[in-house]
């Protein structure tokens, strides 16, 4: 039988991120896949306490952490050697953690570590009888897999948005101290600094993702170009709204042909074919044609709004729930305006 370990770090108020908390509801379901394999835990921080009651409830048989300062920041060595210690101590066969940046850096390392083999951005769990099978995407989202493996242990690295975050009961769960032996320190973590100082923009735990197309920088109806209005508007509608700032490519490509574009925008903003792939719960696409290349990062936006002068774009022909044929100036003054 499976032995399932759900591995988790912390953040540096003790508590467990999103994504850790979304792949706690994969391992549960894991669990009840594979007829009830065993599932024990194993938290990763510098304080793990609040962590453990809150996910006392989840129904794991055992819980295991590793505590200490030296784990309270992201550093491969410090990493590696827990979550090593922690999967030798459950016995693990299958471990799975959330595909945080930090375990993307640390697990795969772990994996070699223990003789096994790891799938990332897994977004689907399957089992047919006793044989578990993941699901993943391919080339930006067109292509899916559904694969197995021998080897054991076996560590997925569970993508975020997939699993709706574990809101069970908090108890108090004995918690097994394990030991870890730290290698010789050679980084030291002073503190936290963002890395730009203009709005934020891209906020993946976003309730709507608002999407600038490349029209925004066009002449409008008046033979004008009116990008700083534009700016504007969009700012406008992402501090009232909190939402999230996509792009087109063709719109954050200006940047290095030398026009005039829209400041706020970089191509960490660009969704599709070239870009990311959000999971945002709305949508609204605005001045974009819809086109294939751009449509494809939509493909998990649940609802999905476009706004745009043609009717027959790319939008209107299926790829949008909702299409308004209007200018996305006067529709985001007016949106502005009520909120």
């Amino acid at each position: 039988m499976e032995k399932i370990l759900y591995l988790a770090h912390t953040d540096s108020n003790g508590s467990l991120p999103k994504p850790a908390l979304e792949a706690l509801t994969a391992a549960m379901e894991l669990s009840k896949k594979l007829g009830g394999a065993s599932l024990s835990v194993g938290l990763i921080g510098a304080s793990i306490d609040a962590a453990a009651q809150a996910i006392g409830g989840c129904g794991a048989a055992k819980l295991y952490g590793a505590a200490g300062a030296e784990l309270g920041v992201s550093r491969y060595s410090t990493d590696a050697a827990a979550a090593e210690a922690l999967a030798k101590a459950a016995g693990a066969t299958l471990i799975v953690a959330p595909g945080t940046t930090r375990f993307a850096r640390a697990i795969p390392g772990v994996t070699a570590r223990l003789g096994g083999r790891i799938d990332t951005r897994v977004t689907g769990l399957l089992a047919e009888g006793n044989t578990l099978k993941v699901q993943r995407w391919y080339y930006r989202q067109r292509m899916m897999s559904t694969q197995s493996r021998a080897q054991r242990p076996w560590v997925l690295l569970v993508d975020s948005g997939v699993f709706p975050a574990y809101s069970g009961p908090a108890s108090s769960p004995s918690v097994e101290s394990v030991t870890v032996a730290l290698p010789a320190l050679k980084t030291k973590t002073l503190g936290v600094e963002q890395a730009t100082t203009g709005p934020q923009t891209i906020r993946p735990d976003a309730r709507m993702l608002l999407v600038a197309g490349a029209g925004w920088t066009k002449k409008q109806s008046d033979g004008q170009l009116h990008i700083k209005d534009a700016e504007a508007l969009i700012i406008n509608f992402l501090e009232k709204t909190r939402a999230s700032l996509g792009s087109s490519k063709s719109l954050v490509d200006q940047t290095g042909e030398g026009h005039e574009v829209i400041s706020i925008l970089t191509h960490l903003n660009q969704i599709g074919q070239t870009g990311s792939t959000p999971r945002h719960a709305k949508g609204l696409s605005t001045c974009c044609h819809g086109e294939e290349p751009h449509a494809v990062g939509w493909r998990f936006i649940n609802e999905r709004r476009a706004i745009n002068l043609d009717a027959n774009c790319g939008w209107a022909q299926g790829k949008a729930d909702v299409v308004y044929i209007a200018d996305a100036f006067a529709v985001m003054k007016r949106v502005n305006e009520l909120l």
